[in-house]
């Protein structure tokens, strides 16, 4: 007896091989009728005995391709009908899309060897890929997930690809990108005026001038890189001249996991995440006598791997035989490039040659960066090989959401019904041409998603580029979010956790409530409210925003408040300047231009700024990772602190903490030994406050977030402190900093705007 059943699938299901997969099932078992993509998913129409449908079934909850993510699986019985033969059937447009398209996944096993088999066709090609593997968001133009909507169209397969592409036994049955070097893309070499040159081997031409000490742009998957050869200190010190960036570390990628271990210590856990199939950038310990200049991290024991994510990545490795920096291709503080006119004209000064392609970039989509903390990765930087994959919601939105984001980092999250999507990482919005790249990323995935928003959520701080764009959309509800309450809200959306909670959100700042910094926080807080019950005694910050950039004046107020106005031996902390140290200080006498603080980003740039030495910042948090990064091994001791407790919010007064630190450095006790304590002061002053809000409150779970929390030691010490008594939530998928703010003001908005 034959039934009918319509089966609905809901996840990352297109353009991963999905329906190649069902269609092989459905055939081995004997089932009849049809699968197509449409705007919400996969659907499949299958017909024959139960028993088979029960197995179709089974298959596709138990044991779906790789890269494939299911989130629901629903079926109904529908009528029998005759059907001659299973099909993959055309996509179905309409309207009530959902995310499942995935992210560029990086190139498989079984395409890495064949480009290096010279008796297959595609030996040496830069443009391979399969089911399993190639790039998907960077190139779909629309949804559903088919070759006419992606970059892809105006590549017409030959007649050996087509028979690939059509025979269901093939792994590249229904691969949207397939190609091959007679109808696919071609790469060409430039030269910096954009000039073709012709070159019969790219590869080799570009190998060559990477040895020689030449900067090469390379169109990747999601825009431009820059590279040069990572062992050259003149390579290295070229781009970091051209490029205008200073100090802040690069990315270094090599030929595989074997050669990172070379430059870098390695755990199981990281070695997984560098040859997962998202391929971020990982920070990992570097090896005193790794074979890198040392200009890639100057000053940083830390170093940026990656592994090769695209063929033509592995074939350049493999040709060049060095670790090669690949840092984005732009200007400091630009967005990465991604079309090549853009790229001719913003890097014609900083590039010798240019490795192009005819395979348009539809979206811009720069590097992850991520990090092992207590043992599993945290993503510091969401962006390619994680977008467009969908956060789910425990609880739907009532209206789609769009939420704007903060200033630094800057991510956008759009929501509808039970799903988030964090737009790729999109930077600082402080450059025109960052905000630029803001707004048409969020236009193309407003397109991308068919959605329309309802609800405009934004941060409370007047003067964010964000803030002034959600202002300007024609949206008429919209939400101011306190920044740390998104911060808390974000944990708890990654987490499906309902709230309360207490949060712990460490930053540098956000605008609070009542007009101040706040920074070092302790909320307890759900989606819909929030209440302030701690924070940090606050430090001036002498001459504003530009305290941040020239930290010695925060060093210099924590001084003069530790000591009421008569530090001992002011003028030799090499980090502040006696002549501008003499006004600022009377500036911070009278309260002149000395806004007042509560960060925790902020505690850490003064304390590294007099203990270091380092009174300038070159990069945003530059000395604060210093001082996160100086920390000796193992416990050192604690120092003295306060918690002062007759308000309603409680205060952690840290002056303590600062005498008794200067005076161990003031007598020559090592930097080192000075971070170890000073971390594990902040520990357990922190797990002292999580355990007063808590006996005020009750037991609650605690989340950690905020851009302090990227700090391995803080994350991992707060953590083991609180968990005796707590339930302890790290970010992982979601960043703690800036870049994670978006999803968390998506569910504050939600929650105070439902009827």
């Amino acid at each position: 007896m034959h039934q009918g059943r319509r089966i609905e699938v809901v996840g990352t299901v297109q353009g991963v091989g999905f329906r190649p997969w069902v269609y092989r099932i459905a055939t081995e078992l004997g089932i009849r009728g049809q699968v197509r993509n449409d705007v919400g998913g996969v659907t499949v129409e299958a017909f024959g005995e139960p028993s088979a449908l029960d197995g179709l079934v089974r298959a596709l909850q138990s044991k779906p391709p790789p890269a494939a993510e299911i989130r629901s699986l629903q079926w109904e019985e529908i009528p029998a009908r005759e059907a001659d033969e299973f099909v993959i059937a055309p996509s179905q447009p309409g309207s009530g899309r959902r995310v499942s398209i995935p992210a560029d996944l990086a190139t498989c096993p079984a395409c890495v060897e064949e480009i290096f088999d010279p008796a297959n066709r595609r030996y040496r090609y830069p443009f391979t890929n399969c089911t399993d593997c190639g790039p998907r968001f960077t190139i779909a133009r629309d949804a559903p997930y088919d070759r006419p909507v992606t970059s892809m169209a105006g590549f017409v397969m030959c007649e050996a690809c087509q028979r690939e592409y059509d025979d269901p036994k093939d792994r590249r049955f229904h691969a949207q990108p397939n190609a091959c070097p007679r109808c696919g893309p071609r790469l060409r070499l430039l030269d910096s005026t954009g000039k073709d040159l012709a070159s019969a081997d790219p590869i080799r031409e570009v190998a060559a001038a990477l040895r020689a000490a030449n900067v090469v742009a390379v169109k990747g998957l999601g825009g431009y890189h820059l590279a040069v050869d990572a062992t050259s200190s003149e390579a290295v010190q070229l781009l970091r001249e051209r490029k205008r960036r200073d100090a802040k570390p690069f990315a270094v990628m090599v030929r595989d996991l074997r050669e990172a271990r070379k430059l870098a210590t390695i755990s199981e856990v990281e070695g997984k995440l560098l040859e997962s199939v998202e391929r971020p950038i990982v920070l990992l310990p570097r090896k005193r006598l790794a074979p890198v200049a040392p200009e890639v991290a100057p000053d940083n024991p830390l170093i940026g791997l990656m592994l090769p994510y695209a063929p033509l990545h592995h074939l350049l490795l493999a040709e060049v035989d060095r670790p090669l920096v690949m840092t984005s291709g732009n200007l400091s503080d630009e967005p990465i490039v991604f079309q090549e006119p853009e790229a001719l004209s913003r890097l014609r000064e900083v590039a010798d040659l240019f490795l192009a392609h005819d395979r348009p970039i539809v979206t811009r989509c720069d590097d992850s960066v991520a990090r092992v903390v207590a043992g599993a990765p945290v993503l510091l930087r969401r962006s390619r090989g994680y977008v467009p994959r969908p956060i789910p919601l425990a609880r739907p939105v009532a209206r789609p959401v769009l939420a704007c984001g903060a200033q630094l980092k800057n991510t956008f999250c759009l929501a509808a019904g039970d799903v988030a999507v964090l737009g790729p990482h999109v930077g600082d919005l402080d450059q025109v041409e960052v905000h630029r790249s803001y707004e048409d990323s969020i236009d193309r995935m407003q397109r991308f998603l068919g959605c329309r928003p309802e609800v405009i959520a934004y941060d409370l701080h007047p003067d964010y580029a964000s803030t002034r764009y959600a202002l300007d959309r024609p949206e008429p509800v919209k939400v101011a979010v306190q920044h740390h309450h998104a911060h808390v809200a974000s944990a708890l959306a990654e987490h499906g956790l309902e709230g309360p909670v207490i949060g712990v959100v460490f930053d540098g700042t956000g605008y609070g409530t009542d007009g101040s910094s706040w920074g070092g926080e302790v909320l307890v807080a759900s989606p819909g409210a929030f209440q302030r019950c701690a924070t940090l005694h606050p430090v001036a910050l002498a001459g504003g925003e530009r305290a941040i950039r020239e930290p010695w004046r925060i060093g210099l107020a924590l001084l003069l408040d530790a000591y009421d106005g008569d530090p001992p031996g002011l003028w030799n902390f090499p980090a502040i300047p006696e002549d501008a140290g003499v006004m600022v200080r009377q500036a911070l006498t009278l309260g002149i231009n000395a806004p007042r603080a509560h960060g925790m980003g902020r505690l850490f740039d003064g304390i590294g700024a007099l203990v270091l030495g380092i009174g300038k910042s070159r990069y945003e948090g530059e000395v604060a990772l210093a001082w996160n990064l100086a920390a000796d091994a193992g416990g050192h001791g604690r120092y003295p602190f306060g918690i002062d407790t007759r308000g309603s919010v409680l205060e952690l007064d840290v002056r303590p903490v600062v005498r008794a630190l200067i005076e161990e450095h003031l007598v020559g006790v090592p930097a080192g030994r000075l971070a170890a304590k000073f971390h594990d002061t902040l520990v357990h002053a922190t797990a002292t406050l999580v355990g007063l809000v808590s006996d005020r409150v009750g037991d609650l779970p605690v989340v950690l977030s905020g851009g302090c929390f990227q700090n391995a030691r803080l994350a991992e010490g707060l953590k083991a402190a609180l968990e005796p008594e707590h339930q302890v939530y790290l970010h992982r998928q979601v960043p703690p900093g800036d870049g994670g703010v978006a999803l968390g003001q998506v569910m504050v908005a939600d929650a105070t705007t439902r009827g």
